[in-house]
């Protein structure tokens, strides 16, 4: 009962029936038709079990991103490996370490399985390695790394992570949260999200998932990958018919699709840098952002909370912050060409310029 529930964003406004959401980082165009074609196909073998060990999909992670299909597990979005590495690795007694502006899930996985969870302080937002290494006692077991972080954008470059993973002790494992990943600036088929570092280190691990670039958050299918030892602890605790035959089949197919992938990064990437610029000639401070949303920081949180009231009455949802350490903060998930229209109009009316 310490744990505190996890809050989403919210998806609906009473009177409201054209709602822009904008408040759970989803895909704006939805997922690649590829995937829905075969999410119909699977529908027809229903009353079959799902595969056990994923061969497919993982062969098709793989392929795409150049890893060991053998050091893959898959789980039902990136929080079910999370939740894996507690179980198999931390416990009463233990601490997993996580930075302030984290992912809010990891002091809920941690106090799960009986650990303490360790919050250690951002420096201007970015996680400070130097603070994480500070903060590792003899009782920790798992450090939890968001890159791109949530919900501040920012990134840490891959030689601070190896850095980190450096100093760790060889008996605490690092987790590399890729949520975000692919669309980190610069991306391009040589950026890899900590993989390199995770296939190579026996302590590392790397997860991402299919509910963001490729539209699949309502399936629910993640990845995890790390030398064989751990993926072999992590099979152990995972339920043998984890993922649908359904998600699986839309998975396989979305991550073979690399057209749809490329199309969605580089919207992204023009929309969250003209949002960016626009949002700071208002006066409202905005980081680079490394992720699909921006984070909006108000002077104070009167007026973050004002302007989440506009925006609500312009029917447009977006993500108050305040549990993550930014009640001055909003964060902004990047929509379509049309959607950023509308929220930065109705940002634009909240502060009181003209279009």
């Amino acid at each position: 009962m310490d744990i505190s529930l996890y809050v989403g964003g919210e998806s609906h406004i009473a009177g409201v029936s054209e709602v822009l959401k904008l408040s759970s980082n989803e895909n704006p165009v939805g997922p690649p038709p590829a995937a829905q074609q075969a999410l119909a196909e699977a529908a027809s073998k229903m009353h079959l079990y799902p595969s056990v060990d994923h061969t497919p999909l993982r062969a098709a992670i793989g392929e795409v991103h150049g890893l060991d299909p053998a050091q893959i597990i898959c789980g039902v979005g990136s929080d079910e490996v999370l939740t894996f590495l507690c179980q198999a690795y931390a416990g009463v007694g233990d601490e997993v370490i996580h930075t302030e502006h984290g992912f809010s899930m990891y002091p809920i996985l941690a106090r799960a399985a009986g650990a303490v969870p360790v919050c250690v302080k951002e420096s201007d937002r970015c996680v400070d390695v130097d603070a994480i290494l500070a903060a590792v006692t003899k009782k920790t077991k798992l450090v939890f790394l968001t890159n791109p972080g949530n919900p501040t954008g920012t990134t840490i470059p891959m030689g601070e992570i190896e850095r980190l993973a450096d100093a760790l002790p060889a008996e605490v494992i690092l987790v590399i949260d890729g949520a975000y990943a692919e669309y980190a600036r610069g991306y391009d088929d040589t950026y890899d999200g900590g993989a390199a570092l995770a296939g190579g280190r026996a302590n590392v691990v790397m997860t991402r998932t299919f509910s963001k670039l490729y539209g699949l958050g309502g399936l629910r299918v993640g990845w995890g990958y790390a030398c064989k030892e751990i993926i072999d602890v992590l099979n152990r605790v995972r339920g043998p018919f984890n993922l649908s035959a359904p998600a699986l089949a839309a998975a396989e197919a979305a991550m073979k699709d690399r057209d749809f992938a490329a199309r969605c990064i580089a919207d992204n990437a023009r929309l969250r840098e003209e949002m960016r610029k626009e949002l700071t000639s208002l006066g409202i401070a905005c980081d680079e952002s490394d992720a699909n949303f921006v984070l909006a920081r108000f002077r104070d949180e009167d007026e973050a909370v004002a302007c989440e009231a506009a925006l609500r009455g312009a029917g447009i949802l977006v993500r108050k912050v305040k549990g993550y350490g930014f009640p001055e903060g909003l964060r902004i998930t990047v929509g379509d060409t049309a959607g950023t229209e509308r929220v930065m109009a109705a940002i634009r009316a909240f502060v009181g310029v003209d279009a």
